[in-house]
């Protein structure tokens, strides 16, 4: 199976060393060519009052419309907390088997959680949700082998247990292994 390019979509202001640390570890993972893309648009339309975050399903949908083509796989990449309605928050998702994804930071920084700020944390945790969400992108759906980045997250706990690599079943399914 050939894999598509990949287009990271910044929507927001990223650190750009950040921003090329994701490109690189997702291009490590998926042996393809990644470009990223800055774009400024305003998300407020998303925005649930109620529950004060952003809807996920929205977002993805306009990420596929506006951003993705049929030669790229394309992930928006966001710092707002984001949710669909039958969860509380997620950090992304992506259309399985489709064109687009989205990825937030928002809940995977120390600071949210009390602890003291790592960088270098976050931005293991963001690459791993990324290219999780490239994985469902590309038809991976949650994997059960012990710390393939493909397994379901429900806590930022549980990305840290994962490697920032696909497992030798997810490789295979891709043509990677």
């Amino acid at each position: 199976m050939s894999l598509h390019k990949i287009t990271l979509v910044s929507l927001g202001y990223f650190d750009r060393k950040m921003l090329e640390q994701v490109a690189k570890a997702v291009q490590l993972q998926y042996g393809v060519e990644v470009s990223l893309r800055e774009e400024h648009v305003d998300i407020n339309k998303y925005f649930d009052a109620g529950r004060k975050q952003y809807n996920g399903n929205l977002l993805l949908r306009d990420i596929d419309q506006h951003y993705a083509s049929d030669a790229h796989k394309t992930i928006g990449l966001l710092s707002v907390d984001l949710f669909i309605p039958i969860l509380t928050y997620i950090f992304g998702q992506a259309y399985l088997n489709g064109r687009a994804g989205i990825a937030s930071f928002y809940r995977l920084s120390n600071e949210r959680y009390g602890l003291e700020s790592d960088k270098e944390l976050l931005t293991n945790r963001f690459s791993k949700e990324v290219i999780h969400e490239l994985g469902h992108s590309y038809r991976l759906i949650h994997c059960l082998t012990h710390r393939c980045v493909m397994q379901s997250s429900t806590y930022v706990e549980d990305i840290d247990q994962k490697l920032p690599s696909l497992c030798h079943d997810c490789k295979k399914t891709l043509g990677l292994a």
